[in-house]
C-alpha cells in the first residue's frame, strides 16, 4: 500500500453543555431550553442511568478508550466536526438548543492530536457572530485548521490543508439548511458566517468544483465534509445521493464525509470513492435522553479509510466504541455485531459488505 494514507473521520463532536460542565472551567450552564434550564441538568441525566461521572476532568477522559485505538491506527490525518462553539459569548440565538465550550477546554480537543474541525453545522453559531469569532480564534490558537466557517465567506470555504510528506489532504466543508442551519448564518463577503449549501443545484455544485479545481494538485486527495439532514433515521434522501455523486463525478472529490444524523447511517463506495452518508455522533451528552434506543445511539464509530495515490478507496476500517459517563469505551461483542448488521442492512443497495475484524473494528468489503 506504498503511497496510501489513512484518515480518521469523526463525526459529531459536542463538547458543549453537559460535557463542558464535568471540565475544569465551564460557561455560565444557563439554557433556554423548553424543559432544561441548565446545563448541569444533563450530567444528572446521565447519572441516574449510568452512575456517578467526575468532574474536574482531564483533557483526555471524555476519549476514553477512543485514545490507544487513534494511537494504534496512526492516521496521517485526523478530522472532526465540532458541533459547539468554543466561546464565553452571551449572544445567544433564539433557536431553543445552544452549545458552547470554555475556551479553556480547548485541550480536550488536542489531546486528541485532529488536525481539522470543520464548523460548517448548526450549533457554532449558537452564540452570535462574536462567538463563532472567538472559536476561529482558539481553534487556530491551538494549532488546529478549520474550514467551513469563517471572518468572511472565502475564509468559510478556504479548505484546511495538512500536508503529508510530499502529498496534501484538502478538506472543504459546507452545510446544508436541511441539517436545521439558519440561513442567516451564511458567510458573506464581508460578514462572519459559515458556508452555507442553500440547495443541492448544479450552481450549487459548480461553485464546490471551481474551488476544489482552483486548488487541486495532481497528488492532492480531496475531503468534502458535509452537514445535511434528519438527526435520526436511516434513510438517504435521493438528492443527497445524488449531490454525493456528483461531488465526485463533477467537483473532484475523493471522500464525502457527511454527518448530522445522532446515529451512523449508510455508506457506499460508489466508483471506488467513499461516500459516509452520516457518521453520527462521537461526543455529546445525550446519555440520559431516551426515546431513540432503537437507533442505539449510545454505540459510537470512528472511520479510518485507507486511500490510495489517486484518492480511491483500498479499505475502511471503524472502530466501535460505547458511550458512558461521558466518556467513550469498549462495547461488548453483542453491540460490535448489532452495529455491524445494522449497518451492512442499510448500506445493501451499495453493495457494500460489513464484518467483524474481532474486538471492536468492522472492516467494510467493497462490491466486486
Amino acid at each position: 500500500m506504498t503511497n496510501c494514507l489513512r484518515l480518521l473521520l469523526c463525526g459529531d463532536v459536542m463538547t458543549g453543555r453537559g460535557i463542558d460542565q464535568i471540565m475544569p472551567k465551564s460557561v455560565d450552564p444557563i439554557l433556554f431550553e423548553p424543559v432544561v434550564q441548565s446545563a448541569k441538568e444533563y450530567v444528572t441525566l446521565a447519572e441516574r442511568r449510568h452512575g456517578s461521572i467526575p468532574r474536574n476532568v482531564e483533557p483526555d477522559y471524555i476519549w476514553g478508550n477512543a485514545l490507544p485505538l487513534m494511537g494504534a491506527m496512526a492516521s496521517d490525518v485526523s478530522i472532526a466536526n465540532l458541533e459547539t462553539a468554543v466561546t464565553t459569548s452571551d449572544d445567544r440565538q433564539l433557536k431553543g438548543i445552544n452549545y458552547r465550550m470554555h475556551p479553556a477546554n480547548v485541550a480536550c480537543l488536542q489531546t486528541a492530536h485532529l488536525d481539522v474541525c470543520t464548523l460548517a453545522n448548526n450549533h457554532v453559531l449558537d452564540w452570535g457572530k462574536d462567538g463563532l469569532l472567538e472559536t476561529l480564534k482558539v481553534l487556530r490558537g491551538a494549532e488546529i485548521k478549520t474550514t467551513g466557517a469563517g471572518i468572511h465567506l472565502k475564509d468559510a470555504t478556504t479548505p484546511a490543508v495538512v500536508p503529508v510528506g510530499e502529498r496534501r489532504v484538502l478538506v472543504f466543508a459546507g452545510g446544508h439548511t436541511d441539517s436545521g442551519i439558519d440561513p442567516r448564518w451564511e458567510a458573506t463577503a464581508r460578514d462572519p458566517g459559515v458556508h452555507l449549501l442553500r440547495d443541492f443545484s448544479s450552481r450549487t455544485l459548480d461553485g464546490i468544483a471551481l474551488a476544489v479545481k482552483s486548488l487541486r494538485r495532481d497528488d492532492d486527495v480531496v475531503v468534502y465534509s458535509v452537514h445535511w439532514g434528519d438527526n435520526w433515521g436511516y434513510d438517504v434522501p435521493e438528492e443527497h445521493r445524488a449531490f454525493a455523486h456528483a461531488l465526485i463525478d463533477d467537483a473532484g472529490v475523493d471522500l464525502v464525509f457527511g454527518h448530522s444524523s445522532h446515529h451512523p447511517k449508510g455508506i457506499e463506495v460508489y466508483r471506488n470513492k467513499l461516500i459516509l452518508y452520516g457518521c453520527g455522533d462521537l461526543i455529546n451528552d445525550y446519555e440520559g435522553i431516551s426515546g431513540y434506543e432503537a437507533f442505539r445511539p449510545d454505540l459510537r464509530g470512528m472511520y479510518f479509510p485507507m486511500l490510495d495515490y489517486r484518492g480511491e478507496l483500498e479499505r475502511l476500517d471503524m472502530a466501535i466504541l460505547k458511550a458512558r459517563g461521558f466518556a467513550l469505551h469498549q462495547p461488548a461483542a453483542g453491540d460490535v455485531d448489532w452495529l455491524g448488521d445494522r449497518l451492512a442492512e442499510v448500506s445493501r443497495e451499495s453493495v457494500v459488505g460489513i464484518r467483524s475484524r474481532g474486538a471492536n473494528l468492522l472492516e467494510l468489503r467493497k462490491p466486486p
